[in-house]
């Protein structure tokens, strides 16, 4: 058998016992099936399986779509190092720096410090947390909330650009086919128009998130819930949560959160997973009061320098 053929066999047989292992419900998701629910949450525009990795690009448009990921990787040294030589060289190609996301969640083990030693940065330390979903323990509705299940809706999106742009060329179109790519729950509340933060005339918000409505005021706050296989059970990966930085600390974010996990649960939904930075500390905060666990971390290793020209 060559050494190709091996490789192969030995990747197979990885995966087949992976797959053998599937959890009987999402609540408890291995590795494998984590990275591919995290994926889908926020699928790219292209994928290209390389070598064990899912190298995901989109115009450059956020490292979550713009990186490589380990989903079956060789543990060994050798054809690790293959693997992350054939995608450095298959970015160089395109004048490109290789960017790789590192979940401990998930192995290899020894990619972290193979990256490390060819002088790619850390950056990006984000956690992963979990919460198990349940219908009838789950928090009601905002009763304002405009809601939208399945495709993306245009009004939602053009609200949440308002709220969340992001800078470059191709910025919005390539934002709109990202979120477009996987059915979701999306949830807007809008401002009620009496500028008050609680609605009653004082300014004083009270963390309900009273002042809005759901007619044609203003968006304050949207969020997004994509629905993902994920084992023999489904996701709901939470993200594209907005608030007005004007009405920030109103309970805002929370109103939207508790909506999008109500409905998710109902849209069949028993395990909710989302990432914030480890450094939005009010975020955290947030979630862990919503009862989410951590589930484990990741970060970004990125080339360092001028990516390498295609004949060097």
């Amino acid at each position: 058998m060559s050494p190709q053929s091996r490789r192969t066999s030995s990747q197979a047989h990885r995966r087949s016992a992976r797959h053998s292992a599937r959890p009987a419900s999402g609540r408890a998701l291995g590795g494998y099936h984590l990275v591919e629910a995290l994926i889908a949450g926020w699928r790219p525009l292209q994928r290209l399986d390389v070598d064990g990795f899912a190298l995901l690009r989109s115009r450059g448009i956020t490292r979550r779509a713009n990186s490589a990921v380990a989903v079956d990787a060789p543990s060994d040294d050798a054809s690790l190092l293959a693997a992350v030589e054939r995608i450095e060289g298959l970015l160089a190609m395109t004048g490109e720096q290789a960017c790789f996301r590192v979940l401990d969640v998930h192995g290899p083990e020894a990619l972290d410090g193979l990256l490390a030693a060819r002088g790619y940065d850390a950056t990006g330390h984000s956690t992963l947390l979990e919460l198990p979903l349940d219908r009838a323990r789950t928090a009601a509705p905002h009763p304002s909330a405009e809601i939208r299940t399945g495709a993306l809706d245009e009004d939602w999106f053009e609200a949440a650009w308002s709220l969340a742009p992001r800078d470059g060329d191709d910025a919005r179109a390539t934002m709109h086919d990202i979120l477009a790519g996987t059915p979701s729950v999306q949830v807007l509340l809008r401002s009620n128009g009496n500028g008050n933060g609680n609605g009653n005339g004082n300014g004083n918000g009270n963390g309900n998130g009273d002042d809005v409505d759901g007619g044609g005021g203003a968006p304050v706050a949207v969020g997004r819930a994509a629905l993902v296989e994920a084992g023999r059970g489904t996701a709901a990966i939470l993200n594209m949560i907005a608030v007005d930085p004007q009405r920030r600390r109103e309970g805002l974010g929370r109103a939207v959160s508790q909506t999008l996990l109500a409905i998710a649960a109902v849209q069949g939904a028993d395990l909710a997973l989302l990432e914030v930075e480890q450094d939005n500390a009010p975020a955290a905060a947030l979630y862990q009061g919503l009862g989410f666990h951590p589930r484990g971390s990741y970060h970004y290793r990125k080339q360092a320098g001028a990516p390498p020209t295609p004949d060097s």
